[in-house]
């Protein structure tokens, strides 16, 4: 696996494991959702400044996105679609 194929994979999970949406990390960062996209899907190559804020964002250390996945590893769920209902 590549190095923009790590940190892909890597920020898609670490993303999803967060219950964090594409457009709210985008939102957080202050890039535009489409870029995270792109990163998601290898076809943008992420500055270690846009790694840093990604992180920060996230909660974890910028080397977290260069994590090399378990063998055997599958592709990383996507969030459920739509909105989260309205919590009273």
């Amino acid at each position: 696996m590549n190095g923009r194929a790590l940190v892909a994979w890597n920020l898609r999970r670490l993303r999803t494991e967060r219950g964090v949406s594409q457009e709210r990390l985008a939102a957080d960062a202050g890039v535009d959702r489409a870029y995270v996209s792109e990163l998601e899907r290898e076809l943008g190559n992420a500055s270690v400044d846009m790694l840093d804020k990604l992180a920060s964002v996230l909660g974890v250390a910028t080397g977290d996105f260069l994590t090399v996945p378990p063998e055997g590893h599958g592709a990383i769920k996507p969030l459920a679609a739509g909105r989260k209902p309205r919590q009273s």
